[in-house]
């Protein structure tokens, strides 16, 4: 018996899959944090024999290394991804098996130039019953063609088309099991589901209906995409090399103040995952407030230099909220973590240390119309295209650390987007390189617009 076993991990918007037959498994873009999986095959009795990579990822860490190391299954991907460690090359065409299933590769160029797809076959079966897309073909889309630079998008995304063309030949009934979805980066637009059919794309995927018209499929795929997180630019590159291996989720551990103080020192950042109003009303000096929340490490990886070490401010209960902000940090590339502070800002304050603060107000309290209170606006630049907050200054959030040389010095900036949740990242940002910050903590320019009308 085949079994297919969907796990997603919705801080990402990716999902992985273990196809299980006959005692012996197959893990599909795993994730780093591969242990529970890994433990999990082992009670249930199953081999992992195949770790199978549809392309380098470029949103997060591949865990193809710890399943490697932890059960010794082979890692297979595409012949054209480069990766410096052992593992099967697959071309177009090639196929293995295990238990009663059968693995045909692919090539399914687009979201990158390796990139390829795997037709599951069971045996005795006339033709596949499913196919991981990865980041080819999505539930609703298909995944981003720029990410490899502007230079190469409008080849990528030619391929993009042709390789879904591909695809789409298959019977209607064939599962389609993609990698990304709604919530990653990795596509711009994706239904909120994580599997589909063949046939059910064929009826209601936008993307799928361009596929006769190739001009009008790329200039449709590549109009208005937001930007994407600074830290995707690195992934490529750890992935192809492999990880260091883990073995298990790292420990924090625990810091007093002057262990903090060393810490930035030495260059480490103090990122505060504690809620954006909290932060406001009392936080350490040079902190930055990036809240514990599903997109918590991607936030931290626009605005943090990759790699750099990191000091943790916890919110409660701090010791489930370290192993989430472990997590979703080691799935990123950001395994410096120095340790968290004990005992929050309060220990920092009883160690005669100073906190320092700024206003947090509701969108409804904005001074939109006082010279003396510039407003930032730091949505994405396709969100201002569709509703402009008049008078505002905008800067990307993701652009905002190197440009904060361009904000006033002498009057107070209210930071203000969508929700709150990037302003909250971007005032904190302002606090640090000592600039006067106000935070419109709750709402956001939408509000205003319709207050307006």
């Amino acid at each position: 018996m085949t079994v297919i076993e969907v796990v997603r991990t919705p801080a990402l918007g990716d999902t992985s899959y273990l196809l299980s037959s006959g005692g012996e498994v197959a893990v599909v873009d795993p994730q780093r944090d591969a242990w529970p999986l890994i433990d999990a095959c082992a009670d249930r009795g199953l081999r992992p024999r195949f770790v199978l990579e549809t392309h380098v990822h470029n949103d997060y860490v591949s865990g193809a290394r710890e399943w490697q190391a932890a059960t010794g299954a082979t890692v297979a991907g595409p012949a054209r991804a480069g990766y410096a460690f052992p593992h099967l090359p697959l071309a177009d065409g090639d196929e293995l098996s295990f238990g009663g299933l059968s693995i045909r590769a692919l090539a399914t160029p687009g979201h990158t130039p390796e990139h390829t797809s795997y037709l599951v076959t069971e045996d005795g079966a006339e033709g596949p019953t499913a196919v991981l897309t990865g980041g080819s073909l999505i539930v609703g889309g298909a995944g981003r063609t720029d990410l490899m630079g502007a230079e190469r998008a409008d080849e990528l995304t030619r391929a993009q088309c042709r390789s879904l063309r591909r695809l789409l030949a298959f019977d209607d009934a064939v599962r389609v099991l993609p990698t990304h979805g709604s919530g990653s980066f990795c596509t711009a637009s994706a239904r909120n589901l994580p599997t589909s059919t063949l046939g059910d794309e064929r009826r209601t995927n936008p993307a799928v209906r361009l596929l006769a018209q190739e001009d009008e499929f790329v200039r449709a795929r590549l109009a208005g995409l937001p930007r994407f997180p600074a830290y995707y630019r690195h992934m490529a590159g750890l992935n192809r090399a492999g990880a260091p291996v883990l073995g298990g989720l790292p420990g924090v551990a625990a810091l007093d103040p002057a262990g903090v103080e060393r810490a930035a020192v030495d260059g480490a950042w103090v990122v505060d995952a504690r809620d954006r109003e909290g932060f406001a009303a009392a936080h350490l000096p040079g902190s930055v407030n990036v809240e514990l929340d599903a997109a918590f490490a991607t936030y931290v990886g626009w605005v943090v230099p990759f790699a750099a070490p990191l000091v943790l401010v916890l919110p409660e209960p701090t010791a489930d909220a370290a192993v989430e902000a472990r997590t979703q940090l080691l799935r990123t590339g950001y395994d410096r973590v120095v340790g968290a502070l004990a005992g929050g800002p309060a220990a920092w304050r009883a160690s005669g240390r100073p906190l320092a603060s700024y206003p947090a107000i509701g969108v409804g309290h904005l001074p939109v119309d006082d010279p003396d209170q510039p407003v930032l606006d730091v949505r994405q630049p396709a969100e201002v295209e569709q509703v402009a907050l008049p008078g505002s200054r905008h800067v990307f959030l993701g652009d905002l650390p190197e440009r904060l040389g361009e904000l006033p010095r002498g009057r107070r900036t209210w930071v203000v987007c969508a929700s709150g949740r990037r302003a909250a990242v971007a005032a904190s940002l302002l606090d640090r390189a000592g600039l006067p910050v106000g935070l419109v903590a709750r709402g956001g320019v939408a509000d205003l617009a319709a207050a307006a009308a």
